[in-house]
């Protein structure tokens, strides 16, 4: 038995972080609903492989939240749902009558998780995950980033939430709200560059040639032989100890060599993609 089995998410986020969180939520066994508004999720525009795969197994309902039939059958969704999954800016939600202490009133045994941008006092400000990523210093301009990981990172921030929202409630706390800030979820993964680890020369960011990117004969090949005993057999079967000499090593073979090289030798080699 999943550990949600029985429980019931309501999910009316689109796009991402939110969708992401309820695919998760529902591979630990909980049923999920996902209420569109009635021109769909746009993502199943952007990506609908994506879109399908976040929506596999779930309830898929569209319905008109500005209408008051429409609000009248998120009721009733609600009546019986364990954890509301939202995105929309607080301000929005209390427009429509879906601000926490409203739905608490009505569904005293419901727990909220709100997806937000910016934490308070900033809750309702515009951003997205370009803009959390820009403002931490993590791209490399004019380059665009390659993922999402300021939603990803929500996404299981979300996860997180809930769990603990659904566990002090079965334990006899009142059901509860909790925030996700996605600039937030960025600034945590961008902890290890704001202590210094991966900034460009540092331990993590280029600094020592064990743990590095080095161009093979034909592409790119990761190297993270970080740990003493991984540098000490690498170094000695290859005769390397210098960044220069790592270098001419691995011009030597193709990357895809090097990766079946390191799988012999239990040293931490992969081909790097492009």
């Amino acid at each position: 038995m999943k550990p949600l089995e029985g429980m019931v998410i309501v999910n009316l986020s689109v796009n991402l972080p939110g969708p992401a969180a309820a695919r998760r939520l529902q591979q630990l066994g909980a049923s999920a609903v996902k209420v569109e508004p009635p021109t769909g999720d746009p993502m199943e525009l952007y990506n609908p492989a994506w879109y399908r795969d976040m929506a596999n197994g779930q309830t898929v309902v569209r319905i008109d939240l500005k209408s008051a039939e429409g609000l009248t059958r998120l009721s009733d969704l609600l009546a019986t749902a364990d954890l509301l999954i939202t995105a929309s800016r607080p301000a929005a939600l209390t427009r429509l009558g879906l601000g926490w202490e409203e739905l608490h009133r009505k569904f005293p045994r419901l727990c909220q998780v709100a997806i937000i941008g910016y934490p308070s006092p900033r809750e309702n400000e515009a951003g997205h995950d370009l803009t959390y990523q820009a403002s931490l210093g993590l791209l490399n301009p004019p380059h665009m980033p390659r993922t999402l990981l300021a939603d990803m990172a929500g996404a299981e921030q979300t996860v997180s939430a809930a769990m603990a929202l659904l566990l002090g409630r079965e334990r006899g706390q009142e059901a509860g709200y909790a925030e996700v800030a996605l600039s937030s979820a960025a600034e945590a993964m961008a902890e290890p560059l704001r202590y210094g680890s991966t900034a460009p020369g540092a331990l993590l960011g280029g600094g020592i040639p064990e743990y590095n990117i080095y161009a093979a004969r034909d592409g790119w090949v990761a190297l993270a032989a970080l740990e003493p005993h991984f540098k000490s057999r690498l170094e000695k079967v290859l005769g390397v100890s210098t960044r220069e000499e790592y270098r001419a090593a691995f011009a030597g073979r193709s990357a895809r060599e090097w990766q079946e090289w390191g799988q012999e030798q239990d040293i931490p080699i992969v081909v790097a993609g492009s």
